[in-house]
């Protein structure tokens, strides 16, 4: 039995008209017979919660995993077998991880009656998440008593990179006619080296792929079609370094990475091509050699899910070395880093321009967005200008990395965390159209 808040209320009041009694005789009298009332009900409203057995199933229904950084959806099924209306509070015991302590659902259900209640939870951290018991509590209309039913519900859930931003993005770049925001459509410069077919020569396509003999023997224009070239290799590198450690919204840039690592790799199998996988620091961590396997995806996943930050600087030279022992042909490597200066990057270029000698090395690092919002709102004190021209100067100087790259030949894409997936999906297609891989 527990008491709620109209209980406090009810005989709060009740004191407070006896107290009136002392200067005001005529509140005592009033107050004795609020007093009764107030009694009376409150043991018809235990008579109401206690009598008669209460038949209440309920069940939380979870995914079998949960996606990083993404909504959840978790559903609460309720099956009233009682003869009777009931009003219920439910509390779930939430995992730790998410700091939620004011969960509360409100429901009423009717006799016989089968309700869904869903939720949604955003995970920023990977692991296993521990769900606990359900504690429900039943009111009736007068809602002066509780009684409370503690429903074993113990469940252990991982949160897996997002497999929720995987299948969405996969199908924006699988489908040729989206208009959805995003993806963006790449035109080609050229054929791809893999011939695909012969077809009929329509409006628009490249009149130096008409072949003439098909058009001789058809007595109409043919034309050769090429299509992407496949079973090319695709690595991406994460630095899990403590620049990576930087949060943006809820998410470290790490996780960020990750989820894009995920994304790519899956978008790469389906294109033919092979992904693999390397994460450095101070020592290598991962290292998932590039394949098309059927089990390629799911290496690849239960790496990432594996993947811790580490508290010190990386270590590129180790990363290179690494990568010329696994890394056999030319290959697109996609490198997940940070750079917050113009030093960092000068102290790395040397092992990246090496790098890109053997392979196509595409640099992916983010913009600082908060900086970025700084930089660019409306100021009115000499602090604020202090400030912003600060912010100003470091937004410049992001640019000019990416122009210092692209000036030895390095392909880099400056991004907000937020939109790194789409970026990155844009600059893979864009190479695989140009024929560079």
């Amino acid at each position: 039995m527990y008491l709620p808040n109209r209980f406090f209320l009810l005989f709060g009041g009740v004191a407070f008209l006896l107290a009136l009694g002392f200067p005001f005789p005529f509140f005592f009298q009033l107050g004795r017979a609020v007093l009764l009332v107030s009694v009376a009900m409150l043991l018809a409203d235990a008579l109401l919660l206690f009598s008669g057995k209460v038949k209440l199933q309920l069940k939380r229904k979870l995914p079998k995993v949960f996606s990083l950084g993404d909504p959840n959806p978790v559903y609460l099924e309720l099956h009233n077998k009682s003869s009777r209306r009931l009003l219920l509070s439910l509390i779930d015991e939430l995992p730790v991880e998410f700091q939620i302590r004011d969960f509360e659902k409100r429901t009423r259900i009717d006799a016989g009656e089968k309700q869904r209640i869903q939720y949604e939870l955003t995970p920023t951290k990977r692991g296993a998440y521990e769900f606990g018991n359900i504690q429900v509590y039943l009111n009736t209309p007068l809602g002066l008593l509780q009684r409370r039913m503690v429903i074993p519900a113990s469940a252990s859930i991982p949160v897996f990179p997002s497999i929720i931003q995987m299948k969405k993005y996969a199908l924006k770049a699988f489908d040729k006619i989206t208009v959805l925001q995003g993806i963006k459509k790449i035109r080609r410069i050229g054929h791809s080296y893999e011939f695909d077919q012969i077809k009929e020569y329509v409006r628009g396509d490249d009149y130096r792929s008409i072949n003439w003999k098909a058009t001789s023997r058809k007595g109409g224009l043919m034309v050769n079609q090429y299509e992407d070239e496949r079973a090319q290799q695709v690595y991406c590198l994460i630095d899990k370094s403590r620049v990576m450690r930087l949060p943006f919204n809820g998410l470290s840039l790490m996780d960020y990475a990750i989820n894009t690592s995920l994304v790519m790799s899956n978008i790469a199998l389906q294109k033919h091509d092979k992904a693999g996988l390397l994460t450095f620091s101070d020592k290598i961590g991962s290292i998932i050699k590039a394949d098309r396997k059927g089990d390629q995806l799911n290496k690849i996943l239960t790496a990432l899910y594996n993947e811790k930050e580490r508290p010190l600087e990386a270590n590129y030279e180790l990363a290179y070395q690494a990568a010329i022992r696994l890394i056999k042909g030319r290959s697109l490597l996609l490198l997940f880093t940070s750079f917050e200066s113009s030093f960092a990057l000068e102290r790395v270029l040397p092992v990246l321009r090496r790098i890109n000698l053997q392979h196509l090395l595409v640099v992916i690092f983010f913009e600082n967005t908060e900086i970025n919002d700084l930089a660019f709102r409306e100021v009115s004190d000499l602090e604020g200008i202090y400030t912003q021209t600060m912010a100003q100067k470091f937004v410049s100087e992001k640019g000019q990395m990416v122009q210092k790259l692209r000036q030895y030949g390095i392909q880099a894409v400056l991004t907000r965390p937020e939109e790194l997936s789409v970026n990155t999906i844009n600059k893979y297609l864009e190479l695989k159209a140009r024929g560079l891989i």
